[in-house]
């Protein structure tokens, strides 16, 4: 069954125009609300974050209004980054986590991601639940007046995202006088993020901290990792941090201004806590991870699976397999012993950590050699095009072409209108030749 309104990451789309309006958050916020309440008929509780975007201040009252009136106590909690919302959702034992936001999207896009009591995202099994309950008629999902939920702002939960995260590593870790260029995107994490290093006492150089509900990722952020490259070069820093608008990814300069992505972090983080005996099982990637990494895990004796695309389905592959590492090449990187999602911070602290007695981030990193990688993005009005006959006869041709000499993936975007075209080869040539094959067929 094809769900209506999830994607592979929540619900995202452009804001006042399908679904991402009031009328619809509010129909949400009373479908996820109701469904939580039938679990147990006793008064539940519901905790919300967000982004920085302008259409938040629009989207989080309507959704306020359904939660409550389906009978859920409410918590809103400001911006905070994804897995803040996660984690607190698990500590303050919340029955529902539900973070707005569209991620590494531009401000016209906004969304929702829901999280359960274990801090997990829901499962495609109960979204389409919740879906059902949407278009459902209202009238039946309210509940009476006198048990109608109550909404409280809890003021402190940067602060207390900042304990957790902290608790994860030794009392002693420091990071004084060691200077870093961290990169906000203008998203949620504009204020923890700086913060949280400072606190640790290093040098904190911060751009991307100027929300203005308009500037989110816009030329900032991990899409955009040229930023953090020039300004590590400009103030000499020892290592430049990305994030993107929830804080869920991150993307990484060294001290020379070479970029690091998710692939190339996942292998160093595989490889030490391999040595330091803290690596459980393997690593899951997803369809997207490049093959490089996989022939340098088997190289090395580490198990490599693949996931589709979505922390959401590299986190379930985990629990499968019980592995505690996992990611996607855009930097989404979930460390298992410690999150339930992605969470650029933790991620930044763990490399940090590896960094405390003075090794350089270029000393850790690039431990493998990608397979050349090419990603075309075609905007289209209607993803089901990949399922016409021309396309799938494209598809077929450009793997047969591209036989033993590489790999093509084709694949709707789960977050965008767009349709992702992947080759990878050592073949530059062939791989563009691949692409082209597929492209024409869409429109």
């Amino acid at each position: 069954m094809t769900k209506k309104y999830f994607g592979t990451d929540g619900i995202r789309g452009t804001v006042n125009k399908g679904n991402i309006n009031g009328e619809m958050f509010f129909k949400f916020g009373l479908a996820a609300g109701t469904y939580f309440k039938n679990l147990r008929k006793t008064k539940q509780t519901a905790i919300i974050s967000k982004d920085t975007r302008l259409s938040g201040y629009t989207l989080e009252p309507a959704l306020v209004s359904g939660l409550a009136s389906a009978g859920m106590h409410v918590y809103t909690l400001g911006p905070l980054p994804t897995n803040g919302l996660a984690m607190l959702t698990k500590f303050m034992k919340a029955n529902l986590g539900i973070m707005i936001t569209a991620s590494h999207n531009l401000f016209y896009d906004n969304g929702l991601k829901l999280f359960g009591p274990d801090g997990l995202k829901l499962s495609d099994k109960i979204e389409k639940k919740i879906e059902k309950l949407i278009d459902s008629k209202i009238i039946k999902n309210l509940s009476k007046p006198e048990k109608l939920g109550r909404v409280k702002r809890l003021e402190d939960s940067n602060n207390r995202y900042i304990k957790i995260l902290k608790s994860n590593f030794p009392n002693n870790f420091k990071l004084n006088g060691l200077k870093i260029v961290i990169d906000c995107a203008n998203g949620a994490g504009y204020k923890l993020g700086p913060k949280l290093l400072k606190s640790l006492g290093a040098k904190v150089i911060s751009i991307g901290t100027s929300p203005n509900g308009l500037n989110i990722n816009e030329n900032c952020g991990s899409t955009y990792p040229h930023k953090i490259q020039s300004a590590v070069r400009k103030y000499k820093a020892k290592l430049g941090i990305s994030l993107d608008g929830d804080a869920d990814r991150i993307i990484l300069s060294d001290e020379k201004g070479r970029i690091i992505n998710g692939d190339q972090i996942i292998a160093m983080l595989a490889t030490r806590w391999k040595r330091k005996k803290m690596l459980k099982g393997g690593v899951i990637g997803t369809l997207m991870s490049n093959y490089g990494l996989e022939k340098y895990f088997k190289k090395i004796k580490i198990k490599f699976y693949r996931a589709n695309v979505g922390d959401r389905y590299v986190k379930e592959k985990m629990q499968k397999y019980k592995f505690n590492l996992g990611g996607e090449q855009s930097g989404h990187i979930i460390l298992g012993k410690f999150a339930t999602t992605g969470d650029g911070l933790l991620v930044a602290l763990e490399i940090l950590f590896s960094m405390r007695k003075g090794k350089n981030a270029s000393e850790l990193f690039n431990v493998f050699k990608p397979i050349p990688q090419i990603l075309k993005n075609i905007v289209v009005r209607d993803k089901s095009i990949i399922n016409s006959p021309n396309c799938k006869k494209a598809i077929r041709e450009a793997n047969q072409l591209i036989k033993n000499n590489g790999r093509m993936l084709v694949r709707k975007s789960g977050t965008e209108p767009k349709i992702r075209i992947m080759g990878e080869s050592d073949n530059k040539k062939l791989i563009q030749k691949c692409i082209n094959i597929v492209k024409k067929t869409i429109k």
